[in-house]
């Protein structure tokens, strides 16, 4: 089947599973099924377009080993979506249709190994749990345009959790490359970055990699799990005592976080939590507070003040904290 022939049978799929017969096609499925069947097949019909436009490029498709493939330099994805268990289903397509869209991977110069990942770690997982060739574009790329690349990719895929984008974020900042880099690989702006960074360094890495990607949290929760943190006594044991029980064992990603989530709950609204605290008032109008506990200091803005100043203020963390440093200093 051509290129031109792929993409209609993926518009017509499309159009089908997002319309409702019932209502000659004037109404989208509300079906949770027919739903994740339409955003596989997006998918799918997303990475095509990318791969040719790839290929526009002057890339080519070549067939390699598996073990030849180094591992990306970035993660942005939490190790256990290459095991078997989570690779089931990938594996099976694969196995009866073959693969159907290229990785991308690059030469890096004096590597162990001929090529290095850039994009489609879990299709070169599964050709390997298979035995099989893994398809790739084959392209010269630099760091941060494999980087930037890798992070596209991800966005048409539009599947990862967030604090899986939280931690490809951190891990950008960790290697060197700059904020406007990992605004790129993101396809977002600097204060949701600053915002995803932060994140990642207020929470122990152990614990998130416990609690795994929580495919079902959003932003909103683990920004409330971060601010429970900042004020909650122990919460480094509180975590780990919620994580080691066995029905949290037993219970998926979602349910690791709600437990840890319940466990900071307890302490964060209690008279003894905070040390100190000052409100913050501009002309009149109190925005919010700035609160002092023994595990650190928190700073809250009310419900009513704009998300767009709450943004505007991280933005200008950087800023800010190179001031403070600049003012000792003198």
């Amino acid at each position: 089947m051509s290129r031109k022939d792929s993409k209609g049978l993926f518009a017509n799929v499309l159009g089908q599973l997002e319309s409702s017969p019932e209502r000659g096609g004037g109404q989208r499925t509300t079906s949770p099924h027919l739903l994740k069947v339409a955003a596989g097949v997006r998918q799918i019909q997303e990475r095509s377009e990318f791969a040719e436009r790839l290929l526009k490029d002057g890339g080519q498709v070549i067939e390699i080993d598996p073990d030849d493939v180094l591992d990306s330099a970035i993660p942005d994805r939490f190790a256990s979506a290459y095991d078997a268990a989570n690779l089931t289903e990938l594996m099976q397509s694969m196995g009866e249709n073959g693969q159907s869209t290229p990785g991308l991977v690059r030469s890096v110069q004096g590597a162990a190994k001929p090529f290095q990942i850039v994009f489609g770690r879990r299709r070169l997982a599964a050709a390997k749990l298979l035995g099989i060739k893994f398809k790739a574009i084959a392209r010269d790329l630099s760091d941060e345009d494999a980087v930037v690349l890798q992070g596209e990719e991800n966005s048409n895929r539009n599947d990862l959790s967030f604090i899986e984008r939280c931690l490809f974020a951190h891990s950008q900042e960790a290697a060197g490359f700059g904020r406007d880099v990992i605004c790129k690989s993101l396809s977002t702006g600097k204060s949701h970055i600053s915002e995803m960074i932060r994140l990642a360094n207020a929470l122990p890495r152990e614990i998130v990699l416990e609690i795994g990607p929580a495919p079902e949290i959003g932003r909103r929760r683990w920004l409330d799990l971060e601010a429970r943190w900042a004020v909650h006594a122990a919460p480094l044991q509180a975590a780990r005592e919620a994580l080691s029980r066995s029905e949290t064992l037993n219970g998926g990603s979602d349910a690791r976080f709600n437990a840890v989530f319940d466990a900071l709950g307890a302490e964060r609204d209690s008279p003894s939590a905070a040390v100190d605290a000052t409100q913050l008032v501009a002309h009149g109008l109190v925005l919010g507070q700035v609160s002092h506990a023994k595990s650190g200091s928190k700073l809250a803005f009310n419900k009513s003040v704009p998300t767009g100043f709450v943004d505007f203020v991280a933005a200008q963390i950087e800023t800010l904290h190179d001031q403070f440093m600049q003012r000792n200093k003198q």
